[in-house]
């Protein structure tokens, strides 16, 4: 994700907005370790998340980078910071045994005074246990904050230029589903089908590359569609079975998944009474998804219609979505499910996920929309229905 992507202006007021979360909450030094909230705030971008790295920002002054010595020219190419901005740990400790790259950042921190009031992601994948000891033992326990979700709150309403990405993702996800409905045959391989869609995805249509996305393609078939994240096997294509693929274009680290069903043979009525009852969920919930509305109100629409069809939907029915690193590609804030009370505001963006898994089969029909004055938006024009072949 290039730091040119947005303007000076953005990134100060992104800085300026995660200070304020920072004030209220008592840090004085925030420590980033999340890959998608080091890019917001400073653009750097690198499969560089495997091992220890963390973008530190202060109560004033720049951000600062912390990573790996080979990691460093990428922050310099990626990010909108300075090189005075750059810090570095040293190689050798690479997965060592007897020392930690976290034992540098204590040093760093040290060196400038920023040992107390320290905010860090506690729940998050690229925040291990090990680093965390390492803090806890030079700082105290009541020198640490939970930060998590602190910088994700404030991603949540989307500025006109990430709304600009994920519209072309979605212009990818509709490309990478115009080349999975073409090729869904009787007795293609599976394998051979989603790697034609991953490289859909990559290639882009009319000259509109594309990343890597943070989750690889679901691609479950028959019985294995009751379970909700199963990829892709060498299995070849049958009648008779539901395969859904829940897959998602990216550009710049922008997402804009969406899942559809498709069927080899003729639909039996259960699926098709579950197909109505998803297509009526997903019209009731973009009209519905205003901004005021919580995301408990707006998540009804879905559970109701479900109910109403006969089916009992167990789990969150939507999540925010953006900019995302592996191993997801939701932002891990506020979801679409009852309980949620969080209003909607505008430019607010979410993967809406009304599918429906029984003992026997699964059916997934969603949508990436943005909420807008008028109601979702749906960000890739995609037909909806199921695709049927004879």
């Amino acid at each position: 994700m290039p730091a040119s992507d947005f303007s000076t202006d953005e990134y100060a007021d992104r800085l300026k907005r995660t200070r304020a979360a920072m004030d209220r909450q008592g840090i004085e030094t925030l420590l980033v370790a999340d890959p998608s909230n080091m890019a917001w705030l400073t653009g750097y971008d690198g499969w560089s998340f495997y091992v220890p790295q963390m973008v530190i920002l202060h109560a004033t002054g720049n951000p600062l980078w912390w990573g790996r010595t080979q990691d460093k020219p990428g922050a310099s190419q990626t990010s909108w910071l300075t090189p005075e901005d750059l810090f570095d740990w040293p190689e050798e400790h690479v997965q060592h045994p007897d020392h930690h790259p976290v034992d540098s950042l204590v040093s760093l921190l040290r060196d400038r005074g920023w040992t107390r009031a320290l905010g860090v992601e506690m729940d998050n994948y690229y925040y291990s246990a090990r680093s965390h000891a390492v803090l806890d033992a030079a700082f105290g326990r009541d020198a640490l904050t939970d930060a998590t979700g602190l910088v994700n709150w404030q991603r949540a309403v989307k500025s006109p230029a990430e709304l600009a990405l994920m519209r072309k993702a979605g212009v990818l996800t509709a490309h990478m589903h115009d080349v999975l409905r073409a090729g869904f045959r009787e007795g293609r391989l599976k394998h051979e089908l989603v790697a034609e869609v991953q490289a859909a995805g990559v290639a882009g249509p009319g000259g509109l590359a594309g990343d890597y996305p943070a989750i690889a393609p679901i691609a479950p078939s028959g019985l294995e569609a009751s379970a909700s994240h199963i990829t892709w096997n060498d299995r070849p294509l049958v009648r008779g079975e539901a395969t859904y693929f829940e897959i998602s274009g990216c550009y710049h680290r922008y997402h804009c998944p969406v899942s559809r069903t498709l069927y080899l043979g003729e639909v039996p009525p259960d699926i098709r009474r579950a197909e109505e009852a998803i297509l009526t969920a997903i019209e009731e919930t973009l009209a519905r998804a205003r901004p005021g509305v919580t995301c408990e109100e707006v998540a009804t629409c879905v559970y109701e219609s479900v109910a109403r069809a006969g089916y009992v939907k167990g789990n969150r029915t939507g999540y925010p979505i953006g900019l995302s690193y592996p191993p997801d590609w939701g932002e891990r804030t506020m979801s679409l499910r009852p309980g949620d009370t969080t209003p909607l505001a505008a430019n607010m963006t979410f993967h809406l996920m009304p599918g429906l898994w029984t003992p026997d089969w699964g059916l997934a029909i969603t949508e990436s929309f943005v909420i807008t004055p008028e109601g979702g938006q749906v960000l890739a024009e995609i037909p909806r229905g199921i695709v049927a072949r004879g």
